[in-house]
C-alpha cells in the first residue's frame, strides 16, 4: 500500500476558508486497497511552509506528494508543469513577508518539472466530468514556494509529487460573482482521481522495469 501525502494551505488574503485545506481535510486518513492518505496543513508564510512539508516528509515517509492550493479566478482544476526558483509576491505572506524577485534556494536550477502524470491526470479528470487543464505556470506566490521547495526536497529520492491549483469555492464567490468556483465535492474527487492515477502509473512503470513487489 502506498502511502500518499497531501497537503493544503491556511486561508489568506483576507479569505477565511482555503479550500485546499478542507479537501485535505476530508481526505484525511482515507485508505484504498492501494493508498492511504495522511494530510498536513501548511502556513502561507514563506520559509515556513516548506519548513513543515520538510517535517511532514521526514514524519510520513510518504510515496508520492499532492500539495493543493487556491488559485482564485482559475476555472478548473489546474495540473501545474513546472515550478520555479523565484519568490515575487503581489501580496504580504501570512507573517507580512513580501519577497520581491529572491530565489527560493539561491544554488537550485532555474526550474523543476512536475513528477505526476500530468496529462493522464488531466484526461481522467475530463473523463468523470470535471473541468482540468495542464498549467504552465504555478505563479510565484506561496504554492510555487511550496511546489519547487517540494521537488527539490526529492529531487534525489524515489518519491513523485507535484502540485495542483484548484479554484474558489461557491461561498467564497458571494462578493465576487464574476469568479469560478467548484463545489468541496467535486475538488475532493478530483483530487482523489489524481492520487490514484498517480498510483496506477507508478505501478505500470514497475511492471515495465520487471518489478513485481
Amino acid at each position: 500500500m502506498k502511502t500518499i501525502l497531501l497537503t493544503g494551505f491556511e486561508p489568506f488574503g483576507g479569505d477565511k476558508i482555503n479550500p485546499s485545506i478542507e479537501i485535505a481535510k476530508v481526505l484525511d486518513g482515507r485508505e484504498t486497497e492501494t493508498y492511504k492518505i495522511v494530510s498536513r496543513e501548511l502556513p502561507c508564510v514563506f520559509g515556513e511552509a516548506i519548513d513543515q512539508l520538510s517535517l511532514a516528509l521526514q514524519e510520513v515517509k510518504p510515496d508520492l506528494v499532492i500539495c493543493v492550493g487556491q488559485a482564485g479566478g482559475r476555472p478548473d482544476l489546474s495540473i501545474e508543469r513546472v515550478a520555479i526558483n523565484v519568490d515575487d509576491a503581489r501580496i504580504p505572506d501570512n507573517n507580512g513577508n513580501q519577497p520581491i524577485d529572491e530565489p527560493i534556494i539561491a544554488a537550485g536550477p532555474v526550474a523543476y518539472w512536475s513528477r505526476l502524470p500530468i496529462k493522464a491526470i488531466v484526461k481522467h479528470l475530463r473523463d468523470a466530468g470535471l473541468p482540468a487543464s495542464v498549467s504552465q505556470t504555478a505563479g510565484t506566490y506561496v504554492c510555487n514556494h511550496v511546489f519547487y521547495g517540494l521537488l527539490h526536497e526529492i529531487r534525489q529520492s524515489s518519491i513523485r509529487g507535484g502540485f495542483i491549483h484548484i479554484p474558489f469555492l461557491p461561498e467564497q464567490i458571494q462578493a465576487r460573482p464574476q469568479m469560478a468556483s467548484l463545489s468541496l465535492d467535486d475538488m475532493v474527487r478530483g483530487i482523489e482521481i489524481a492520487i490514484q492515477v498517480s498510483v496506477d502509473y507508478e505501478q505500470d512503470l514497475r511492471l515495465e522495469n520487471g518489478q513485481t513487489h
